[in-house]
């Protein structure tokens, strides 16, 4: 969330930003609050003052006097404890207010609505493909190699789950191999994490666990949720933590199952592996300092961009408007990457983003870091990026490399994984 002393003095900063992302939040209700609570609080500890001189001159009055001093200070204790109720109350109200406020954006991040005023920065090395036969999508494909099965996943779990099978087996872990050991090598530690988180750290990270409108699968009788990316479980890692700054920048990358409702998702866009209920993600994960944020951001979007471009899948870098940020990015770039089967003759589709949340994640979770010979401690910065969502990667993977027979040829990067150059 952000920080209180900066939506006091930046009020105004603050409403435009909300009124330029689409969020509805009081600004001055909360300002209003914090100036009652700081009064509350100077009350209190004037109390506590007063309660504090007259229990020092206890033992110096005449033994008479004593119990009517005691009295006093009994007093004085009860309306200390009195404006500390008040202004916990108001601290509370404060921070479910806060709640609601989204990060603040970069200047750079293009103003609209939603996805249609996101502005295109760069496309990838691989042009889209041009075929001399009509392509077929990946269910199709998924069909004539027996890779994909809805049909068992409905009867296992319901509409929207599947089962992969054969070669689609084989790319999944092809994907997760080459994606994990690129990362490995710039530096990111692997973490496999549990798949489900409580309701304390999906907050923090600024998703809503329970409520009608909620993505997120919660577990009955629980404070347990499945989780719907990494991202929660690797920035729930340090919860309530404090981080050496020489640690940092501290590069994850997570392997996780990612569990979504997708209420409302619907039409032929939406078809076959582009919304599920369950896949797998690698993701990476970044805490820094403030002053490391935006190049590390930078390196994330660059490695998105250099495992699509290996994998031969075109696509194109997008710098994502106001209104389709999220509340917890101050920027995001998503990758597109473009899929021959769908829409009518191919579309753009996101495969990853990747977001830097400055110190908004951390304030909510409360992960600092401390610099050495210096006194206290700040709040980090966090930055998560896609590394490969596995169902949205095996769409362009299947369709950008299908062949006029129905075969499919395998990216040379994942030949050593698959084993065979060619699906069929």
């Amino acid at each position: 969330m952000l920080d209180r002393k900066y939506v006091v003095e930046n009020a105004e900063a603050v409403k435009s930003n909300c009124l330029q992302r689409g969020a509805s939040a009081d600004i001055d209700r909360i300002v209003a609050l914090e100036l009652q609570r700081r009064a509350k609080l100077a009350e209190a500890e004037e109390w506590n003052r007063q309660a504090n001189a007259v229990s020092a001159q206890i033992g110096k009055v005449p033994a008479q006097e004593r119990e009517e001093f005691k009295e006093k200070g009994r007093l004085l204790r009860a309306h200390k404890e009195q404006s500390q109720k008040d202004h916990d109350a108001l601290d509370r109200e404060i921070d479910s207010l806060l709640s609601r406020v989204p990060n603040m954006t970069h200047p750079s991040a293009p103003i609209g609505n939603d996805d249609h005023a996101n502005l295109e920065i760069a496309r990838g090395t691989t042009p889209i493909p041009t075929f001399d036969f009509k392509p077929k999508d990946h269910l199709e494909l998924g069909a004539i190699h027996d890779m994909i099965d809805f049909e068992a996943g409905a009867r296992v779990a319901g509409a929207g789950f599947y089962f992969l099978k054969r070669d689609a087996v084989l790319l999944d872990l092809a994907l997760q191999q080459f994606s994990l050991s690129l990362l490995i090598r710039k530096g990111f530690v692997p973490i496999t994490t549990p798949d489900v988180a409580s309701t304390d750290i999906l907050h923090g990270i600024g998703f809503i666990p329970r409520g009608p409108e909620t993505q997120i699968y919660s577990i009955e009788n629980t404070e347990l949720n499945l989780v719907a990316t990494a991202e929660i479980t690797l920035g729930g890692m340090y919860h309530n933590q404090v981080l050496e700054a020489e640690e940092l920048p501290l590069k994850l990358v997570g392997i996780s199952h990612c569990f979504r409702t997708e209420a409302g998702a619907a039409g032929r866009a939406s078809r076959g592996l582009y919304r599920v209920h369950q896949f797998t993600k690698v993701e990476m994960f970044a805490f820094t300092t403030p002053d490391q944020s935006s190049s590390v951001h930078e390196e994330i979007r660059a490695i998105e961009c250099e495992i699509f471009d290996a994998l031969e899948i075109p696509y194109r870098v997008v710098d994502t408007a106001t209104g389709d940020l999220g509340g917890p990015a101050y920027r995001k770039y998503d990758l597109e990457a473009w899929m021959p089967g769908r829409g009518n003759g191919g579309e753009w589709g996101e495969v990853t983003s990747t977001s830097n949340c400055t110190d908004y994640q951390a304030r909510r979770l409360n992960i600092r870091y401390r610099v050495k010979g210096e006194k206290g401690t700040h709040y980090a910065h966090t930055l998560n990026g896609t590394a490969v969502a596995i169902s949205r990667a095996l769409i362009a993977l299947m369709e950008n490399h299908q062949l006029a027979d129905g075969s499919i040829k395998i990216p040379k990067v994942l030949v050593p994984w698959v084993g065979k150059d060619r699906i069929g």
